[in-house]
């Protein structure tokens, strides 16, 4: 999962588990704003009561105190607009059949569900009824009772809520908007640093990042350049090396060609010599002993090895690209295998783009890679057909690609896993030169590429 979407996730599940806090608190500021309502109202009733007792007092001040009630001129229109909606007040000690006065409470919010109408007194409690004396002063002046009514109360608090959530929706919609894009604008740095190690995964280490803004973004593309810089320069070391090690092999090969023609051509040459002398010796002499048949059998034994010397002496030697070019040496090399026998599979080879300037390394690499591959293919497998392709791609990307492909079946992956000379031999040439190697599986064989980046 992209990481832009798991932040937006944790994003919206943080908005959903505020929301339900406000839910909550809404709730809880709902149902106790009625609490505060009705002692609001009993104070505001209590407070005219009290001015009007005390303007009987004044102008009745032959009654007794306690005959100075204010009933029944406080049931007015007047009382009524100081009791809030859902709250009715009583006025005691009352008198015979008198009701409390209560505020409106009809179409009061919204009519709450029976889920929200069970749960919040289960939760929250009962109101309580709220009690004020007419006058501090004065206890025969009678008490302010009100008391909230419990169905009004729920529908204000639903009401409320309902308005509370429909803005808080609004907020937390916008700020997750606004929060999505705002993370998408900060990570977007990193699919430049993604394509950044995505080059570097194909050799292309040297890549330049754009500058960041962010610190931490910019600590991160710092040290993928420096990463970027130092597996190129320990690439080109152990290029460097693999050339030098490839130049003593090759040193090596020639001495060993020349000890091998020197010592073993000299005395294979002795040996036919000898037996050429043993068979000549014994037909003059007319006996029927054996001894010819066995020098004759001791010189075919002889030209077989001088044979397979001199095969081994043309591995051993310096390539033909040195002597005669990339693409004259890759035909020699397909006539040569093809003059070895009639039954052996037939050989194609393709040649595209211009070949005649391409020399030093990336040629003998190329007629290494071209030689090998036809040996294994012509020696471990039972194809009929190869195929031999050379071509030089022009362009930015001036690489020269060898592409051997047969019909003789095989494991594409258990090759690539081989460990032998001939394919280690390969990679090692072709990594020096700064290419790369594939062994994929063709449609009824194998396919080995290499491509060769040719240096202005």
């Amino acid at each position: 999962m992209r990481l832009v979407l798991q932040l937006v996730a944790r994003l919206l599940l943080i908005v959903a588990l505020c929301l339900g806090a406000a839910a909550v608190w809404a709730t809880f500021d709902a149902y106790r704003s009625i609490d505060r309502a009705t002692a609001a109202s009993a104070q505001r009733v209590a407070q005219a009561l009290q001015a009007l007792y005390w303007h009987e007092l004044l102008l009745r001040s032959s009654r007794a105190r306690e005959h100075l009630l204010p009933v029944p001129e406080w049931r007015t229109l007047e009382t009524m607009k100081l009791i809030s909606p859902g709250v009715c007040v009583e006025f005691q000690p009352a008198t015979a059949f008198e009701k409390p006065l209560c505020g409106q409470s009809e179409g009061l919010g919204k009519t709450p569900p029976r889920w929200f109408a069970a749960i919040v007194p289960t939760f929250l409690g009962s109101h309580a009824e709220v009690v004020r004396p007419v006058s501090p002063r004065a206890a025969a002046a009678g008490t302010v009772v009100a008391t909230p009514d419990a169905a009004a109360a729920i529908s204000l608090a639903w009401e409320y809520i309902l308005n509370v959530i429909d803005v808080a929706l609004l907020m937390a919609a916008a700020i997750a908007l606004l929060a999505s894009l705002a993370i998408a604008h900060a990570l977007a740095p990193a699919r430049a640093i993604v394509t950044a190690l995505q080059r570097m995964a194909r050799g292309q280490y040297r890549t330049k990042l754009p500058r960041f803004r962010s610190m931490e973004l910019a600590m991160i593309g710092g040290a993928v350049g420096e990463l970027g810089g130092r597996l190129e320069e320990a690439t080109e070391q152990r290029a460097a090396l693999t050339r030098r090690l490839i130049e003593i092999r090759d040193d090596e090969r020639r001495a060993l060609a020349r000890e091998l023609h020197d010592e073993f051509g000299q005395n294979l040459s002795a040996i036919l010599a000898f037996a050429n002398t043993i068979e000549t010796a014994s037909a003059k002499q007319n006996k029927d002993n054996g001894i010819a048949q066995d020098a004759r059998m001791i010189s075919q034994a002889t030209h077989h090895l001088m044979a397979s010397l001199r095969d081994a002496l043309k591995r051993l030697r310096n390539p033909l690209p040195e002597e005669l070019g990339l693409e004259a040496s890759l035909v020699n090399l397909v006539d040569s295998w093809r003059s070895h026998s009639t039954a052996r599979p037939t050989i194609q080879l393709d040649l595209r783009g211009d070949l005649t300037d391409i020399s030093g390394p990336a040629a003998t690499t190329a007629y290494r890679v071209a030689q090998e591959c036809l040996t294994n293919a012509l020696r471990h497998g039972a194809a009929r057909e190869i195929s031999l392709r050379v071509e030089r791609r022009a362009g930015e990307d001036d690489a020269l690609v060898i592409r051997v492909e047969d019909d003789g079946g095989g494991d594409a992956e258990r090759v690539a896993q081989s460990a032998g000379f001939g394919l280690t031999g390969i990679r090692e040439r072709v990594a020096a030169a700064g290419g790369s190697l594939s062994i994929l599986p063709a449609s009824r064989g194998l396919s080995v590429a290499a491509t060769i980046p040719l240096a202005a």
